[in-house]
């Protein structure tokens, strides 16, 4: 199901945070999360967040920062703030780098000039260090996932309830096709035992029909043609679907493997049927029952 959520906070050094999150159907749950420059490391533990709230969809999440940082013009030295912690430079990697590199141009012949571009965009040269101070920002952008997360669920719960309605008169027109069949079930037997016993006379020249071997052909054709199982069962699947619904919750997946069993039975009452309207039925169930599917991948 579509969903919007969002939500904003203040942060300690005067920024103002702001998480979005939008979800588009999907019959499974696909994260995509976006995080502000310094904050990847908690991209695991957000996507967890996701994964606790929903089970389906696609969910794009994206968090960013306005405003400027305070104090920021007068950090200075080898530290400096951000977002996640503290940046560090690490001289020795970075003598590391430019001794081998100097190393491997001589022992190459290879001319060129390291700067302090490409040496900054080496591995491990900055690195983020953690703080104490940094958990404040970092429960904020937390407990701002959440909040936009509560109200994209609200969204998606007020359209499950739309779709909840839909639902149950497509059930309810599932169930007055089974009615139907099971209606016309028993005239199909009497109008092939008057067919059969016409049958009989004409071939026979109008020599009387034996009713004995007569009912023990329609019998036959009763076994073969007997779709009382089938309509329990479809009604039971019936019953089971609506349950399912009235209870709420996650029954998205359950629904859906309830639908895939009526959908069988359907296709047995079909070619079972060996009378127009009988199968005119079944195939209506089938149409209900494609219609019934496609929405489900929507339902969480």
């Amino acid at each position: 199901m579509t969903g919007y959520g969002a939500a904003e906070t203040a942060l300690p050094d005067g920024r103002v945070l702001r998480v979005e999150a939008r979800t588009v159907n999907h019959r499974h749950l696909s994260a995509s999360v976006r995080l502000p420059q310094g904050w990847e490391a908690l991209e695991g533990t957000v996507v967890d967040r996701v994964r606790e709230r929903l089970s389906r969809g696609r969910v794009s999440l994206s968090a960013g920062c306005t405003g400027s940082e305070a104090g920021a013009s007068g950090a200075a030295g080898r530290a400096a703030t951000h977002p996640a912690g503290v940046l560090e430079l690490d001289l020795e990697r970075a003598r590391r780098y430019v001794s081998l590199l100097n190393a491997a141009a001589a022992e190459l012949g290879v001319e060129g000039r390291l700067d302090v571009a490409a040496l900054a965009a080496l591995p491990g040269v900055f690195r983020v260090e953690k703080t104490a101070a940094a958990l404040p920002a970092e429960d904020a952008l937390l407990e701002c996932v959440d909040r936009a997360l509560d109200e994209l669920v609200a969204m998606r719960e007020a359209e499950g309830k739309r779709l909840a309605a839909a639902l149950r008169a497509s059930l309810d027109r599932i169930a007055a096709q089974v009615d139907a069949v099971d209606a016309l079930a028993p005239k199909r037997l009497l109008r092939e035992r008057d067919r059969l016993r016409e049958r009989v006379r004409v071939l026979a020249d109008s020599v009387d029909v034996d009713e004995d071997r007569l009912a023990r052909e329609i019998a036959y054709l009763a076994e073969r043609w007997d779709v009382a199982e089938e309509i329990v069962r479809l009604r039971s699947h019936v019953a089971l679907f609506l349950e399912s619904v009235e209870a709420g919750g996650r029954a998205g997946k359950r629904l859906g493997f309830v639908v895939q069993e009526m959908n069988r039975e359907a296709n047995t009452i079909g070619a079972k049927a060996n009378d127009s309207d009988i199968a005119a039925r079944a195939v209506a169930v089938k149409e209900e029952l494609e219609q019934l599917r496609e929405q489900l991948e929507n339902v969480e």
